[in-house]
């Protein structure tokens, strides 16, 4: 296969890699904005560089002509804050309509010697191309956030090492995967007091967003007089910190936004 037919191979590839994060992006603010918790921190993708791919096919003994059986060439990593977000995002993956979910690897309970701990799942999906439907293999780990900053780590210095890491360093590597594993558990620990706090924070931002966007709408109705004593209100509610005053502005201004618009006083 040369550059050009290696370009046209992965094309599909790159395809599903961003439909997929997009989706899944999606899901996440879906879930926000009907007031669920989300368990999706944030997601990325990437599609395996040829010379990984082809790395890998010889250790697993895959000919070319069967290059599409490797299954991570196409690759999703989806972040969550706590253990026990990963397994609500896997129950939610295999509910969706647009996703063949093939086999899991859970490596959280069944974690790798090395200390590696991450959930995969192995997905077809189809990614509809210029020439026709093409259904391409997908890798989708679902990992904390202590357990992909360990992961990084490990690749790198597996990848500076060529896959021979020293005894003593990976004595550290398997120190260091405990560690970040009893982070995440004292995170689970504390996890509704973290979850109660980020969503009061949110709660706060979205209704300031709403009183400023709503100050912005009375200037744009030539309410200038009004709109400045809002503001001011707005300023001195903030500096005390007082969200009573606020989610009161908030109505006021609803109020009179509602009046401007029918022309009243």
């Amino acid at each position: 296969m040369d550059a050009r037919d290696w370009g046209k191979f992965l094309l599909p590839y790159e395809q599903a890699v961003e439909e997929l994060k997009v989706k899944f992006k999606i899901l996440r603010s879906e879930l926000r904005s009907r007031d669920e918790y989300a368990p999706i921190e944030f997601v990325t993708g990437r599609v395996k560089k040829i010379s990984s791919i082809l790395e890998k096919a010889k250790r697993l003994s895959i000919p070319m002509e069967k290059i599409e059986s490797v299954e991570d060439i196409a690759g999703i990593r989806i972040m969550c804050q706590f253990v026990e977000d990963i397994h609500r995002v896997a129950e939610l993956l295999r509910q969706r309509q647009d996703l063949v979910v093939l086999y899991e690897k859970d490596y959280i309970t069944n974690y790798k010697d090395s200390g590696y701990r991450s959930f995969h799942i192995i997905v077809e999906y189809p990614v509809q191309t210029a020439i026709g439907l093409k259904k391409v293999l997908a890798e989708i780990q679902i990992r904390t956030l202590a357990m992909n900053f360990w992961a990084t780590i490990e690749h790198s210095l597996n990848y500076k090492y060529k896959e021979a890491l020293p005894e003593e360093v990976r004595n550290r590597l398997r120190n260091a995967a405990q560690a970040a594993f009893i982070l995440d558990k004292e995170m689970s620990n504390i996890r509704e007091d973290i979850v109660e706090a980020q969503k009061s924070f949110e709660d706060s931002s979205v209704l300031v967003h709403k009183v400023l966007n709503g100050i912005q709408e009375l200037y744009f109705f030539y309410r200038v007089r009004e709109a400045a004593q809002y503001q001011m209100r707005f300023n001195e509610a903030w500096e005390e910190n007082n969200l009573y005053e606020i989610k009161d502005l908030h109505k006021e201004i609803q109020i009179s936004i509602q009046r401007a618009k029918k022309g009243g006083q």
